[in-house]
């Protein structure tokens, strides 16, 4: 598919990256010279076809190509999270057996050559940056550039659909990582629904900004190889600090996202407009409330009202969407549950966000709104390729090409996971009568309490963060007559709360212990209990300064919770609230 999209369109600017200069770009020919001239070297070293080779980077026009170079070479990519430390690059290469690593900068290189010294399999290093670090013992190093200056290109290795392509390991929300085997066919699957999705509103020269992780698998197909298959432009974010820049510079069509950017952005948004001058947020408040009654029935808009809405279009809606970049057609939201307000709350200022839904084991993507019919409160209909029942539980069960091939070297994880050729998901959902799918929660996170009833702590978590007053939540009560929560305050709103009580010089620590702001938090708790039925309400609450980060291990790269880490680490405190 690749290499049929670089011979199409040759000398067109493909990725784009920032440099020291500004922006710099790789053309499609480009691309496709140096992942076949790489994967001559490969194949010089030894590897061959079915080994692994682990990815090490942050996203960059290398990642793409060092990727399709393994390919080419018929080996089997094995991305890794930038933020692993070295025990987890330990894991991933003594569990995959990486027989060679890339690795981009010095940085990434000092956490994993360590875990390359613990490994009996991988025998060298590339390096796409030069690392200062002098010859490692443990494996042979190499550069970039002198593997591609040293080999000319070479056709690539035969294969077939049902081979693997990639392990990519999950995130570990539960447990150690499994690596998750996706033959070429899946990933091809994915790529195949996702363009019958948009065949209605159709694909032109499209823009997308890659910003999530390309080591998950959400962003590996709808970033990555969907872009090829549609022959996309890829700009390569350079993190979240500079997120707004990147859209600005980059004028996107088309972006991936998870749902807690969404909730950043969307806080960010609003604190603007709180600073902003009183018609201005009159303004905007309008905007959101007829955008919203629009939403909810298209057909009740007044006359007065109708006109109202082409008016604020052009004084607040485009002024938004130019903040994106101008040329924005679509946000996809997938990796968890987007809360029903954010999602309306960016449908009603007019960047239109099409929520799907998947998970790594199916490639990732099972179902996506559709372009023209979007219902935010769903993840749409299935994706061509993709059937689905509901078990008697309410699980969601999957089979088709996009399924995985297993879970690397795990028989026993993988018959769990695949029964008679269904793919057990461990979400729990259930279809309307459009075919639109409902997801209500994870199978494993469901709380039961000690009533017998089912509750969904991503709901309840979603409704605490919409609160200025908190920045992140977990709600906790499995077996317990009751639910109690563990919060992070919003530091900018904590320390305005600290100005106006004389409190300015405490640190966030020493409010969190103070029983005037407790209380204060308590307040935000209490508007969202009124919202709640009674056995969803939280009655009682602690609260911790330190937010849940991927550096303290307690949230996923994606943004997730590890609800596992989360409960060592604060499971007696919140016990202590049931006393």
């Amino acid at each position: 598919m690749f290499l049929n999209q670089a011979a199409r369109f040759g000398a067109d600017a493909f990725l784009h990256a920032r440099d020291g200069k500004g922006w710099s770009s790789v053309s499609w020919a480009e691309a496709a010279d140096r992942a076949l001239r790489l994967a001559a070297a490969l194949k010089a070293l030894g590897i061959a076809k079915g080994d692994r080779v682990m990815l090490v980077s942050e996203n960059r026009p290398e990642w793409m190509i060092a990727e399709l170079a393994i390919l080419c070479a018929g080996a089997i990519a094995v991305p890794a999270y930038t933020t692993n430390t070295t025990a987890d690059h330990a894991h991933v290469l003594t569990d995959s057996g990486a027989v060679a690593a890339f690795v981009s900068t010095e940085a990434l290189a000092l956490r994993l050559l360590p875990a390359v010294a613990q490994s009996h399999d991988c025998r060298h290093v590339i390096s796409i940056e030069e690392l200062g670090l002098g010859q490692q013992q443990a494996a042979q190093l190499h550069l970039w550039n002198d593997l591609i200056a040293r080999h000319e290109p070479a056709g690539p290795s035969p294969g077939r659909r049902d081979e693997t392509a990639v392990l990519i390991y999950t995130s570990g929300t539960g447990g150690a990582p499994k690596g998750v085997m996706l033959s070429h066919g899946a990933i091809l699957c994915n790529c195949a629904g996702a363009v019958h999705l948009f065949r209605n509103s159709g694909f032109d020269r499209e823009s997308f900004l890659s910003f999530l992780p390309l080591s998950h698998s959400y962003e590996h197909m709808a970033g990555q190889f969907l872009p090829i298959a549609i022959g996309a432009e890829v700009y390569y974010a350079s993190g979240l600090e500079t997120l707004a820049q990147d859209m600005m510079d980059a004028h996107p069509t088309i972006m991936t996202a998870v749902p807690r950017l969404f909730e950043v952005l969307a806080a960010r948004i609003q604190a603007g407009v709180a600073r902003a001058k009183p018609l201005q947020r009159r303004l905007f408040e309008k905007t959101l409330a007829i955008g919203r009654k629009r939403l909810a029935a298209p057909a009740g808009l007044s006359i007065g009202e109708r006109l109202l809405d082409c008016l604020l279009e052009v004084l607040v809606r485009r002024k938004v969407r130019a903040r994106f970049g101008g040329r924005l057609r679509f946000m996809v939201s997938g990796g968890a549950p987007l809360n029903r307000d954010v999602g309306s709350f960016f449908m009603a200022l007019g960047i239109n966000i099409l929520q799907g839904y998947g998970q790594t084991e199916s490639a990732p993507v099972i179902s996506c709104n559709p372009p023209e019919r979007i219902r935010i409160e769903t993840v749409g209909p299935l994706f061509r390729g993709v059937e689905a029942r509901i078990a008697d539980d309410g699980e969601i069960c999957v089979r088709g090409e996009l399924v995985m091939q297993g879970y690397w070297e795990k028989p026993e994880a993988t018959a769990e996971a695949i029964r008679d050729g269904w793919l057990h998901t461990g979400d729990i959902g259930a279809f309307d009568d459009d075919g639109y799918l409902h997801i209500t929660d994870r199978k494993k996170d469901i709380i039961v309490n000690s009533g017998g009833d089912n509750i969904s702590p991503q709901r309840i978590e979603g409704f605490l963060t919409l609160e200025p007053e908190i920045l992140q939540a977990m709600v906790f009560g499995d077996k317990r007559p009751h639910l109690v929560a563990l919060i992070v305050p919003d530091e900018a709103t904590a320390r305005t709360w600290a100005a106006a009580q004389g409190k300015a010089e405490s640190s966030l620590a020493e409010l969190c212990a103070d029983a005037a702001f407790q209380a204060f938090i308590g307040e935000a708790v209490k508007r969202v209990n009124e919202r709640l039925a009674q056995i969803e309400r939280v009655r009682r609450f602690i609260l911790t300064p330190e937010a849940f980060t991927v550096d303290n291990e307690q949230m996923t790269p994606t943004m997730k919770p590890r609800r596992h880490i989360l409960r060592k680490v604060y499971g007696e405190r919140l016990e202590a609230l049931y006393r």
